[in-house]
């Protein structure tokens, strides 16, 4: 199944905002894609809250790791780097704390919570990753 998302277009607008992220799922281990996309997303200009309960404390390419969304509020923007089955409950969640969009990785859909996040006017892409996106649009910098 394919995953439902925005226009090349809108995906563009919102990447060239460089919103402010939260990214679920960052890891240390510089083998892990996010590891390397957050050194994306830092180098290209986003301010980017890595979110892992277990690296809570530590720090991943210079930024203090916090446990949870609620600590990485306000929200802008979650990435999550988490299987399709714990997306949902990851969507609901920034939706609730306010996020104005949420990403999910390559791989990872989770299609009822993404259109609940929609109705409530929540962007959300699903299946994509900004390091690649980001490149594959023609975006500067």
């Amino acid at each position: 199944m394919a995953a439902s998302n925005p226009p090349d277009a809108e995906i563009a607008a919102l990447l060239r905002r460089r919103p402010r992220i939260a990214l679920v799922g960052a890891s240390d281990k510089p083998e892990r894609a996010s590891f390397r996309v957050m050194r994306f997303l830092l180098d290209h200009g986003f301010e980017v809250v890595p979110v892992n309960p277990v690296l809570a404390g530590r720090s991943i390419h210079g930024r203090r790791v916090v446990a949870s969304l609620a600590e990485a509020a306000p929200l802008d923007m979650v990435d999550v780097f988490r299987r399709s089955e714990e997306a949902g409950a990851v969507i609901e969640e920034a939706v609730a704390l306010g996020a104005q969009a949420v990403w999910l990785q390559l791989g990872v859909m989770a299609e009822e919570a993404a259109a609940r996040a929609r109705s409530r006017g929540v962007m959300v892409v699903q299946d994509r990753c900004p390091a690649i996106e980001w490149p594959r649009l023609g975006l500067d910098g």
